[in-house]
């Protein structure tokens, strides 16, 4: 959350927008990518080959925010505290973002304890497609 409200704060509206539209592209692209086995073929552990695919979103996410970047007009010319509930919302559509990809797509259950309060409300697999749809509303609302 505090990434993604400093990152408004400093880069402003779009910036968030893009970071946002980037990680639903990875998304994507991650869930179809034929070449793991290729990447992580030296992984030897289930601890190294999760960080490979974090190392590999993270990648696609940075090239994909890259990408929105350089093709969405930055419209928002403001200050950095001037819109500072919308980018308060744009913060939160991130974090959910990211925490719903911790549970259902990406491999971070290695690293984390499961069977906190936060897993009851991101994990059960039937509220992934409602949690995808959150972060839309945010940005359509923005």
């Amino acid at each position: 959350f505090g990434f993604f409200l400093g990152y408004g704060i400093f880069r402003g509206r779009q910036a968030v927008i893009n970071v946002i539209t980037g990680l639903y592209l990875a998304l994507l692209i991650s869930l179809e990518f034929p070449y793991y086995d290729v990447f992580l073929a030296q992984a030897t552990t289930a601890h190294s080959e999760s960080i490979g695919k974090l190392l590999l979103f993270a990648i696609f996410t940075f090239l994909a925010t890259i990408l929105i970047t350089r093709v969405m007009p930055n419209e928002f010319r403001e200050k950095k505290f001037e819109s500072f509930g919308k980018k308060l919302l744009l913060a939160v559509a991130g974090t959910i973002l990211i925490m719903v990809f911790s549970f259902h797509v990406l491999p971070v259950t290695e690293f984390l304890t499961p069977g906190t309060p936060i897993q009851s409300l991101f994990a059960p697999a039937q509220y992934f497609f409602w949690w995808l749809l959150v972060p839309f509303v945010i940005l359509y609302l923005n």
